[in-house]
């Protein structure tokens, strides 16, 4: 037990897993709401350390209805990406690739691992994700795990507390993609973040 409450303190360390509650508002939220043209997928990304290969965090990405990203305990925040309780909206292939660019640095990269799934798989871990509530920090794996044991056809998958764990038990499933996205840039996740988002304001202000 000692170990795993260090650890999980390590986690929240690194990889600012940190509980905050925004709550966009229905309106909002509905300006910007964007579903994929592809098929229905849920994408697990984790963030890996480049030095000790230990994961740092975990989130979804669920293209149903609409494509959002299930962030539990995240960092990630930008003014033009509404967010309710962990829940990102608006994930365009813009959002998501400022969204991963934030993770990915010198010190960490971040595999996503692609599954195509049904629409019904899909709506339901959308569902899943809009009803879960705001995460404690630390508690990313977790909570990201819980929710896809709850999906028709992952049930086989653990819940834990760690995204590595995690990120093997997907990977293990059939027809999932794996990618890896590494970045060198600055070790400061907060920098990247705020550059990533100087990039989307830009990209919307271009757009009006």
């Amino acid at each position: 037990m000692v170990r795993l409450l260090c650890l999980c303190t390590a986690l929240l360390l690194v990889a600012g897993c940190v509980e905050k509650q925004p709550l966009a508002d229905r309106e909002t939220i509905a300006a910007v709401s964007y579903r994929n043209p592809g098929p229905s997928t849920l994408a697990l990304y984790t963030m890996v350390n480049n030095r000790t290969g230990k994961g740092g965090h975990t989130s979804l990405m669920i293209n149903a209805s609409e494509r959002v990203i299930f962030d539990p305990a995240g960092s990630f925040r930008s003014p033009v990406v509404p967010e309710r309780n962990d829940v990102l909206f608006g994930i365009t292939p813009g959002v998501e690739l400022a969204y991963r660019g934030s993770h990915a640095r010198s010190t960490f990269h971040v595999v996503v691992q692609t599954v195509e799934v049904t629409p019904e798989q899909a709506e339901i871990a959308y569902q899943l994700a809009l009803n879960n509530g705001a995460v404690p920090g630390i508690y990313c794996a977790n909570a990201t795990s819980t929710l896809l044991k709850k999906v028709p056809g992952f049930e086989s998958v653990d819940v834990t507390f760690y995204p590595t764990r995690l990120e093997q038990q997907f990977g293990s499933l059939p027809g999932v993609r794996t990618e890896r996205y590494f970045e060198n840039d600055s070790a400061d996740l907060d920098q990247g973040i705020a550059q990533n988002n100087a990039r989307l304001v830009a990209q919307q202000q271009l757009s009006e």
